[in-house]
């Protein structure tokens, strides 16, 4: 039940600039679970929490991300274990710990329930939020982020142990990595625990899923690396699929595939996305 998600090594092509123009946000660091994980809290409204996928940072594409959910909303956006401004530390980068890292900055925040919205790494987080800490997650958004090691297409599984710092040399998401961590020369040792974590075998449990009372948006490319019969699976056991929503009650949970879309390229389909998480994040029960 632990481990990473593969592919978001491709996210080095996110890196595209940061924004400008936008209203200075509050900042922080947390003191959780032997971490001083960085936080910037932007716009104002009801909470959510904005997690990264694996590689990445409040920057790039993910800063325009949270730039647009902040119009409505306050958002709590984060550097999870070992990205960004927030130091690693001698601690498995699995789902559970990850998760029990946001529920604790909710606490230190003096928030009591959220929604979670979450990319890739971020999505499986959000999902294992939603099992391992209930009392905190109102809804979650999981974008390509599948609930065991075996959701992604064999070819990305097979792909990641192979990937090394010498893959990033010299690209954006290094130049980033050195920029904002407080470890700057230790990208190499980051790469080796990330690819450590991601290759591990890991199922949430198909139970636990099903059981969760938070609604789930799952938001997926027609070709991002997530099996369909997976997303199928996931949107069932979420109360969806098989049903003529014009005969009958529908889950509160949602599903969306985009066309023509990759793991990575969903990151440029922030315009379409985002009104469609409004919608389902101020959907009443």
């Amino acid at each position: 039940m632990r481990g990473l998600f593969p592919a978001t090594f491709l996210a080095i092509v996110l890196f595209s600039g940061l924004a400008s123009g936008q209203q200075k946000p509050t900042t922080g660091y947390a003191p959780v679970n032997g971490l001083k994980m960085y936080f910037e809290i932007h716009g104002k409204g009801e909470p959510v929490v904005l997690l990264h996928g694996a590689f990445m940072a409040i920057s790039g594409d993910w800063q325009e991300w949270v730039n647009e959910l902040a119009k409505t909303r306050k958002v709590i956006a984060v550097e999870l274990q070992g990205h960004g401004r927030t130091a690693d530390i001698d601690r498995d980068m699995s789902a559970e710990n990850l998760s029990d890292d946001i529920s604790a900055l909710l606490g230190h925040l003096k928030i009591a329930k959220a929604d979670v919205v979450g990319y890739s790494l971020g999505g499986g987080v959000a999902i294992m939020s939603a099992i391992r800490h209930p009392e905190n997650v109102r809804k979650v958004v999981s974008i390509s982020a599948p609930f065991r090691l075996d959701g992604w297409v064999k070819e990305g599984r097979e792909a990641l142990p192979n990937l090394t710092a010498e893959v990033f040399k010299g690209s954006p998401m290094e130049a980033e990595y050195k920029r904002l961590s407080p470890t700057p020369d230790k990208f190499p040792e980051f790469i080796k625990h990330v690819v450590a974590m991601a290759g591990k075998p890991y199922d949430f449990g198909a139970d636990k899923f099903a059981a969760t009372k938070a609604p789930m948006f799952f938001v997926h490319g027609d070709a991002d690396g997530v099996r369909m019969e997976h997303i199928a699976e996931m949107f069932r056991l979420k109360g969806g699929g098989n049903i003529h929503g014009d005969m009958q009650p529908r889950s509160a949970s949602r599903l969306a595939i985009v066309p023509d879309t990759t793991h990575v390229t969903l990151m440029n389909h922030r315009q379409t996305l985002v009104p469609m998480i409004n919608a389902f994040l101020d959907a009443k029960p």
